[in-house]
């Protein structure tokens, strides 16, 4: 290992130097990178039926920013979860909306629910044999491990009709709670040496009931807890076909690969930190505030401590303050503006409204600041990873979940698009690369 480190030390600034492309040359040839222009539309690269995104309205012909909109098939996502009530769970109900492409009605809703809660349930030894012979840190990776693992278990794992996708996707739902929660298990008990309880899921609990009962050592939560967790999950559930790890499951998928693959590949690129893990970014952020700002209502020191984070003066030197903006929303993403208002219930339960005072603070200066300091083409607001990771850590869940709690929403939009890109697509998706490489003899 010492011969192979020295020699890939020596390798690095071969690499560097022959890999690198000049970025002229990305205008040159009207490459986007990241596949967005320079105004941050996205390059069309498909169709979809499953959810659509807004972020600019039409005014005197001219295109302007305005406040984001979410709809998954056809519904706006904040009427969605209006139309819940204050007190019933909605996850099962919009899952079902999402794969089907309806809503579904009252005894509908719940066979399918009960289905999830029947199919919430892994192989016999599986967490033993599994799970808990390799703990990691990672729970993702855990995850993902497990995902794979899981094709060994099914008989079926390689056809690829629309009933046995279907019937993988519902299943691979219902234990992705499983799979986060009792991969942290293993890590907490075996790495972090902290007592070992593994709890049986129950079948007649929501997807987030069931979080929050397979997580506590007391399986105790409140109905405000379960609530803000079920609007956070559904939420988080599907957004457009253009993020990474949703374009991810359609490029596999075009592949003719299996499910199981294909989710464990959407795994990767959710867990990477520009894209899955920015509400961790948002939480270290915050304890770095907190480190140099003692009276959250002091709205000056925020703002002088909130420029240095601007000038990469301080926390980690990038020069960003996480959870504000967003590759299309403007002056607003829906997302945030409905879960603020349950995380301002979850506040008050849990006493925090200190704390919320340095969020809302945050969240009226940080936009300002920015829009004077950098040049940017649409407005800046706060995303919903600005909250969520403040939700969760009232919520008692540790942050190596945090990605994980999101993959446990997202599986189901990751289905919904692989099922329709098998039906709908023929092709396998393959872009092109120009070449600017220098011919040799």
């Amino acid at each position: 290992m010492e011969r192979l480190n020295k020699f890939t030390e020596w390798a690095q600034d071969k690499c560097l130097g022959n890999d690198s492309v000049s970025p002229c040359l990305y205008d040159e040839y009207g490459v986007n990178l990241g596949l967005r222009d320079e105004n941050g539309n996205g390059v069309l690269t498909g169709l979809t039926n499953i959810s659509k995104i807004t972020s600019t309205a039409i005014k005197n012909g001219q295109k302007v920013p305005a406040d984001g909109r979410l709809w998954y098939r056809g519904y706006k996502v904040e009427n969605l979860i209006s139309s819940l009530g204050e007190d019933k769970l909605g996850f099962e109900r919009i899952a079902y909306l999402l794969l089907m492409g309806d809503l579904p009605d009252e005894k509908t809703e719940k066979e399918f629910a009960e289905l999830i809660g029947a199919c919430r349930t892994l192989p016999t030894n599986f967490t033993r044999d599994v799970i808990m012979k390799a703990p990691s840190e990672d729970i993702m990776n855990s995850m993902t491990r497990s995902i794979l693992t899981l094709a060994s278990y099914d008989d079926k794992a390689k056809d690829t009709s629309i009933a046995n996708v279907l019937r993988q996707s519902i299943q691979l739902i219902s234990e992705f709670p499983l799979l986060a929660v009792y991969g942290y298990n293993a890590y907490n008990h075996y790495e972090k040496q902290q007592s070992m309880f593994i709890h049986h899921p129950d079948p007649t609990l929501s997807t987030a009931e069931n979080l929050l009962m397979l997580l506590r050592p007391d399986k105790k939560y409140s109905p405000v807890e379960a609530k803000v967790l079920d609007t956070a999950l559904i939420l988080h559930m599907e957004h457009g076909g253009g993020n990474n790890s949703t374009f991810t499951t359609r490029v596999v998928t075009s592949s003719g690969s299996d499910t199981y693959s294909t989710i464990a590949a959407a795994m990767s690129s959710l867990k990477g930190p520009k894209h899955g893990g920015a509400n961790i970014k948002v939480m270290e952020m915050m304890d770095d505030i907190r480190d140099h700002v003692h009276d959250y209502a002091d709205k000056d020191a925020i703002e002088a401590y909130l420029d240095k984070l601007l000038e990469k003066q301080a926390f980690d030197h990038k020069g960003l303050i996480y959870g504000m903006g967003h590759a299309v929303y403007s002056l607003s993403d829906p997302r945030e503006r409905v879960f603020k208002q349950y995380v301002e219930k979850l506040v008050v339960e849990k006493n925090r409204q200190e704390d919320m005072l340095l969020y809302q603070n945050i969240e009226e200066i940080a936009p300002k600041l920015i829009a004077r300091k950098r040049r940017i083409y649409k407005g800046v607001s706060p995303n919903i990873d600005f909250y969520s990771g403040f939700v969760y850590e009232m919520l008692g869940i540790p942050q190596e979940l945090y990605t994980a709690i999101f993959a446990i929403a997202r599986i189901v939009g990751w289905s919904a698009h692989r099922i329709e890109e098998l039906i709908c697509a023929s092709k396998i998706i393959r872009p092109a690369y120009m070449s600017v490489m220098e011919e040799k003899e």
